[in-house]
């Protein structure tokens, strides 16, 4: 027999949008810091300050979203955010409104965070390289409850997922970006007119259409 629920154990079928926002470079950006000031760290009293900027940056997206998407779950430095239907109170373009002023947010906020930054070796100075991409997708999913928090769990979850790891920077270089899926243009309405269209493919699952929309 296999294993069973136990008491108490809730599970919810949804359908809405799932909603990633990625820092990228901030893993490559938190190594440099630990290996130029590893013995600030080990003698400090508080974490670097490379540690409260990821929290600001975390939560100035977290500002920008909120509503009409609530935060599901943070997965290190990125935000994993979800919509039904119900929920969402975007449609069309303002769902690239959204967007832009998302990054708008992230972007003031690291431009402040750069102003206050005192320390120029060469691996901090690697702050001035982080960005933020988005992957929106739009699908049926899982919510369950697992040790009293709930997870969103599903293949549209694990597709939404998958496309943070994409061929977007060999068709536009290296700069900030929304992928959005097909699914997602098509369930919201969104004007596609201005994006770059691509196909995302990975093992084991149909390919992924979708359209790629610069934010810089």
């Amino acid at each position: 027999m296999g294993p069973t629920a136990g008491p108490g154990a809730r599970s919810v079928n949804a359908l809405g949008t799932l909603f990633l926002a990625d820092i990228s470079g901030y893993t490559g950006f938190l190594q440099g810091v630990a290996d130029a000031h590893r013995a600030l760290i080990v003698e400090a009293d508080e974490p670097p300050a490379a540690y409260a900027l990821m929290s600001s940056l975390l939560n100035a997206i977290l500002t920008a979203v909120a509503p009409p998407f609530r935060l599901a779950k943070l997965e290190g430095d990125a935000v994993f955010a979800v919509a039904t239907d119900a929920e969402l109170g975007i449609r069309g373009p303002d769902v690239l409104a959204c967007l832009r002023a998302c990054h708008a947010a992230f972007q003031a906020r690291l431009d402040e965070a750069n102003s206050l930054w005192t320390c120029t070796c060469g691996s901090c100075a690697r702050v001035h390289d982080l960005g933020l991409k988005f992957v929106l997708h739009h699908g049926r999913y899982v919510v369950q409850d697992v040790a009293g928090r709930e997870e969103l769990l599903g293949p549209e979850v694990n597709a939404a997922h998958r496309l943070l790891k994409n061929h977007v920077a060999e068709l536009i270089g290296a700069r900030p970006y929304a992928l959005l899926t097909d699914a997602l243009l098509a369930a919201l309405d969104v004007p596609a007119e201005a994006m770059l269209a691509t196909t995302e493919t990975y093992p084991d699952v149909p390919p992924i259409p979708a359209h790629i929309l610069p934010l810089a």
